[in-house]
């Protein structure tokens, strides 16, 4: 019995799909985008049927007029459809009226955004200049001091009648300039009000922008957009999923969601990041405006923007996947899918990667490196660097020599078979190949399946046997949701069977290719879906050896990556920066890219970088350490949450940082590589 039904089953069953928790998208298999308020944003209205907006923020101080108005026609050239700019202090509100007035007459009417942090009087001026102001309610009227603070009901109950009277003027400006607003919680930066009653969670995220949405409402003002944005992409995904039900459960409006991560980063990392993030949001229809936060030049961010919404323009044409009437998975906290042991998948192991090298015959010890695996002849030995896969899937086209140790080889069930060495190979089963064969490893068989093969005799099989592991695969453009609906028939027929998550991509460029196994493969891994991954990418691309090579070192890259990005396996240091804004104190991009030559062999170790106060201990809430922008040419250091040193003069501050890393005990030095 296939689980792909009929259309008319599809939609009739769609009503009952989400009984067992409160609904935070329409469907969970059948793509359909969250219809929500339409609010007015200038001339450029966001939610509702509009298209999802795709924005940015500039990096110019705000004072430097023509600095800002450049750079904003550089994004709005680029296709920014939202220009965000921030506003610290009462002169940079001010002066957005110059800023707006240049780029009206120079022909751009793109709508501005002053983005605002513990100054509401700023915010009010701003709100008379520019079409959306954004606040984030855990600095607009409370403070962090990283202080535990306990209320009674009634002391609480104060604080908010304190924040709905610092709050009102604001809203009574937008409702008379007809100027929308943002509710932006930052995962880092909830108060210290918040973190005493709620905790560092989704829910405390949620409660902290709630506050504010409710006292708009009791002033029947709508023209709001929400965000939930973290670092962490399982706090970030899990708060804006709890958002959408809290706002149902408790009937407020719809309104349309910001969708982003903070403090990406740059380059291959701060992609796959954003994508984790905002990706398995976009999956489940939800997000109407996204902004891909990234350590770069703004310009750069919006085509990223369109690459992840882009996705989506046709998807509600896909394949249909049978609707859900449990979810047997709580969509709002992280629990890893409960898995048997199976060789080294599964279980308590960490996912695994297999990276696929079919498409290379007549490997040499020197191809390894692309792996992560080096040969060095000298000492005639093997090395690995922390991005060395855990196996290699070679086809019909087996390794003729012994791999390195640790290294695992899969071979097609049919090259398995006709080899001698059938103990150390482990063999990759097509379904019917099974069926028809009694042939079996006696520790390890891979058997590819997909959603379409799931009948009663794929669950006899895997009931009786411990030593499968699922090689999971899809062709349905609506990917990611067919993928979930096979992990929930396993939670519901309590199966255990450990599965890798497969994943073929055609004709994609590298920056698509991240983007999208990104999505794919880490909105699964967010849900604590998946037991390892493999990529792998159209034999047209690949016209000779070389590029051949190259495709298979950057599919494995991803592959960690996308692991690392969904904080399941850590591979290599994390980087949480910020992207740079006016009130950025240093050169955020080269001192990023400084931090990152010195520091980017230490495995496991969270690294923020932030370019002032505002983005600095708590946009970082997870890092090990921290490099903040604490006045100009002055440095904060942080352990964890904790100032270490103050004033470092930025010239001393990267080799301050790396002793206190040593102090700690958790510096090593960089290993050689080899070519």
């Amino acid at each position: 019995m296939s689980l792909i039904v009929d259309y008319s089953s599809f939609y009739m069953a769609i009503a009952t799909e989400i009984s067992s928790f409160k609904k935070y998208c329409d469907s969970l298999t059948a793509y359909s985008r969250r219809q929500t308020r339409e609010v007015n944003i200038g001339d450029v209205p966001l939610g509702g049927n509009n298209p999802i907006r795709v924005q940015s923020m500039t990096t110019i101080d705000t004072m430097d007029t023509q600095g800002s108005v450049e750079q904003s026609i550089r994004m709005i050239e680029a296709g920014c459809e939202y220009v965000r700019i921030t506003a610290p202090s009462i002169k940079e509100a001010q002066n957005l009226d110059n800023i707006k007035k240049e780029l009206r007459a120079r022909g751009y009417h793109t709508p501005l955004v002053a983005d605002i942090h513990f100054t509401p009087n700023a915010a009010e001026l701003a709100a008379r200049i520019v079409e959306k102001v954004r606040i984030n309610p855990g600095n607009y009227a409370d403070k962090k001091r990283f202080e535990v603070i306990e209320y009674s009901d009634a002391t609480y109950l104060a604080e908010l009648d304190r924040i709905r009277e610092r709050f009102l003027p604001l809203v009574s400006i937008c409702k008379e300039y007809g100027t929308a607003m943002r509710i932006g919680t930052n995962h880092g930066s909830l108060s210290d009000r918040i973190l005493s009653r709620y905790g560092d969670t989704p829910l405390g995220m949620v409660e902290s922008a709630l506050e504010f949405i409710r006292i708009c409402e009791d002033l029947n003002y709508y023209d709001l957009v929400i965000s939930m944005k973290a670092s962490n992409t399982q706090v970030m995904v899990q708060a804006y999923r709890l958002l959408v039900q809290k706002l149902e459960e408790e009937h407020l409006q719809p309104y349309p969601l910001h969708l982003g991560v903070t403090e990406a980063g740059d380059g291959e990392d701060g992609r796959i990041k954003s994508a984790v993030g905002i990706g398995t949001l976009l999956e489940d229809g939800l997000g109407d405006t996204v902004r891909v936060s990234l350590t770069e030049e703004p310009e750069c961010e919006v085509p990223v923007g369109y690459n992840l919404v882009n996705r989506y323009a046709d998807r509600a044409g896909h394949a249909p996947i049978m609707p859900l009437e449990v979810i047997p998975q709580d969509p709002y906290s992280y629990t890893r899918r409960q898995t048997h042991e199976v060789g080294n998948i599964g279980g308590d192991n960490v996912p695994r990667v297999i990276t696929d090298v079919s498409r290379v015959s007549h490997w040499e010890y020197k191809d390894f490196k692309s792996v992560g695996h080096f040969y060095l002849p000298e000492p005639d030995k093997w090395t690995m660097n922390d991005q060395g896969c855990d196996y290699i899937y070679t086809g019909k086209r087996p390794v003729a020599f012994m791999l390195p140790n640790g290294l695992k080889e899969i071979r097609d069930f049919s090259i398995w078979r006709a080899q001698d060495d059938q103990r150390n190979k482990y063999p990759l089963f097509l379904l019917d190949e099974w069926q028809a064969s009694t042939e079996r490893h006696a520790e390890l068989n891979f058997l590819k399946v997909s959603l379409e093969d799931w009948d009663s005799s794929l669950i006899s099989i895997l009931r009786e046997r411990t030593d499968v592991v699922l090689l999971l695969d899809t062709d349905n453009t609506h990917a990611m949701p067919e993928q979930r609906r096979f992990f929930f028939a396993l939670v519901e027929h309590q199966l255990t069977t450990p599965v890798i998550i497969l994943r073929k991509y055609d004709n994609l460029d590298e920056e698509r290719l991240q983007l999208f196994s990104a999505t794919d493969v880490g909105g699964l891994l967010i849900d604590g879906f998946g037991d390892g991954v493999l990529l792998t990418t159209d034999a047209s691309l690949q016209k000779n050896r070389a590029e051949a090579l190259q495709h298979i070192a950057r599919n494995n890259t991803i592959s960690f990556g996308i692991l690392q990005a969904s904080r399941v396996r850590m591979s290599k240091t994390e980087y949480i920066s910020c992207p740079s804004c006016g009130r950025t104190l240093f050169d955020l991009q080269e001192t990023t890219a400084m931090i990152r030559k010195r520091t980017d062999h230490l495995k496991g170790i969270k690294i923020g970088i932030m370019g002032c106060i505002v983005n600095g201990p708590g946009e970082m809430a997870d890092a090990d350490y921290g490099y903040v922008g604490s006045g100009k040419g002055k440095i904060t250091l942080y352990r964890g949450q904790h100032v270490v040193k103050k004033s470092v003069p930025s010239e001393k501050a990267v080799d301050a940082l790396i002793n206190l890393i040593r102090e700690d005990g958790r510096w090593n030095d960089p290993q050689k590589t080899f070519d």
